[in-house]
């Protein structure tokens, strides 16, 4: 016999419910059909109740229920696990916030006071609030009850119920949404996943820039290349990648052990196709975890990052954006998630491409910086048209005298942090992590056995027009 979905065995479980309080504007409800896609719970003026497992229930009320039921536990997490947004975006809410949210649903599930309760979780007529409430309880229902995307999301719209979309973090008209769906698909095509976070355990953090000195500027804190190095040591991190304009020495991350590189491309813009090649090519050479950063380190670092995931996790870029956003809320903005869409399918190419020559060849030789070019020298006439123009798409001076999107991302964080304008989650983990390595790491600024590399840009005005390009070469791993 076949076996049921389970959206469509939750639909059949519950037995009708009674007729329910309707809304003004509400659509008229058929017998029957509607009725069997409710689940089974008292109180009148419930709009929605749906059953996700034997006693989890989710609910959308019109006002907040009594409390004391007998046989009912509701709670609600509208007011504790707040998006802080940018601009109109309102979610996905964060992996940190998935976290928490799982750990509380367990424990109430687990409660011996409330072993013969059943537990709703509910959430108001905010509809913004709704689709964030439908995305956690849907990412549990994928993380521990080993259910679809498809299914989950197929139940939290058998209420007739419908969850608005997800926005960039963009100022004006949003021109691409993120389904429920899509985040659901994320959650669950994790690459191992669990102002500084990982994307990708053991392969790529997203942060913030660095600046010269460690300060603190309108209330965000700014953090000095020296003041990642105990973190970056610890975990592995063994390269670091520079997006936006020069606002610190790269030597300082060489002179610690870590090589550098520079691929500028303008602020909220879409890097060109020489810089995806040049990016890909150095994280599919490095040896240990990638640091990537621009200026707040959510569009062109998440842009970049997203262009790996799908080459080589063969993630959607729909699905790639809302795994990104999961982990640092506000990544990929405007074009820049229109430009993934359109590199979706030239991206799996590539990386089936690149999965069918490791099998051949499980290390391959790398004698080349950019795909395709052998022996050219940047001074080649053949060449330097496309370079040149390459070049002009970003100069170092265009961020110097303006305020770019980073900026005013950077500041709204600032106002968020207000309240403590002397810590910040980063400075704690940053000094927590040098604590830690105190007695068991010696000073990085006093260790001699640290081999020296030399910085590379992609987009280096002075190294473009007179250098031809340096060649290395490293073993894939």
């Amino acid at each position: 016999m076949k076996r049921k979905s389970w959206a469509e065995a939750r639909r059949r479980a519950a037995p009708s419910l009674p007729a329910l309080k309707r809304t003004r504007g509400a659509a008229p409800r058929a017998a029957g059909g509607e009725a069997d896609r409710r689940r089974q719970l008292p109180p009148a003026g419930l709009e929605t109740c749906l059953r996700i497992a034997d006693r989890l229930y989710f609910a959308i009320l019109y006002q907040k229920p009594k409390s004391g039921a007998a046989n009912t536990h509701y709670f609600c997490i509208d007011d504790e696990l707040v998006y802080e947004n940018f601009y109109a975006d309102f979610g996905p809410l964060n992996l940190a916030m998935v976290y928490r949210y799982c750990c509380k649903l367990n424990k109430k599930l687990k409660s011996f006071s409330l072993i013969r309760k059943k537990i709703i979780h509910y959430t108001g007529f905010d509809q913004k609030k709704q689709a964030n409430a439908a995305f956690l309880i849907g990412s549990y229902a994928i993380i521990y009850l080993r259910e679809s995307p498809e299914d989950v999301y197929r139940l939290l719209l058998s209420g007739s119920v419908s969850y608005l979309p997800f926005r960039d973090a963009s100022f004006g008209t949003c021109s691409f949404h993120l389904t429920l769906l899509d985040c659901f698909h994320a959650i669950n095509k994790r690459a191992e996943n669990g102002d500084f976070n990982w994307i990708i355990p053991n392969k790529f953090i997203a942060f913030s820039g660095p600046h010269s000195r460690s300060k603190i500027e309108n209330g965000y804190p700014h953090h000095a290349p020296e003041a990642y190095f105990p973190y970056f040591k610890q975990h592995k991190v063994t390269t670091i990648i520079r997006l936006n304009k020069k606002l610190y020495d790269a030597k300082r991350f060489t002179d610690a052990g870590f090589e550098h590189f520079d691929l500028f491309f303008a602020d909220g813009s879409t890097p060109s196709d020489t810089i995806v090649k040049t990016f890909l090519n150095i994280c599919e050479n490095a040896e240990g975890v990638i640091a990537v950063h621009c200026k707040a380190g959510l569009g062109r670092t998440g842009t970049l990052i997203a262009c790996y995931i799908m080459k080589h996790y063969r993630m959607t870029a729909a699905e790639t954006i809302a795994w990104i956003r999961i982990n640092r809320p506000g990544s990929v903005i405007g074009p820049q998630q229109h430009f993934l869409m359109d590199k979706q399918a030239e991206l799996w190419t590539e990386g089936d491409i690149f999965r069918a020559k490791l099998k051949r060849n499980h290390k391959i030789a790398v004698t080349r910086i950019l795909s395709g070019v052998d022996d050219i020298s940047i001074n080649n006439t053949r060449n330097r048209r496309t370079i040149q123009k390459d070049i002009e798409l970003y100069s170092d001076d265009d961020e110097t005298n303006c305020l770019t999107q980073g900026d005013k991302l950077r500041a709204l964080k600032s106002k968020r942090q207000a309240k403590a304008p002397t810590a910040s989650p980063l400075a704690v983990t940053l000094q927590s992590s040098v604590q830690k390595n105190k007695t068991s790491e010696p000073c990085i600024s006093d260790s001699t056995d640290i081999t020296k590399r030399t910085t590379r840009s992609a987009a280096r005005k002075n190294t473009l027009k007179s250098q031809p390009m340096t060649k290395t070469r490293t073993v894939l791993r």
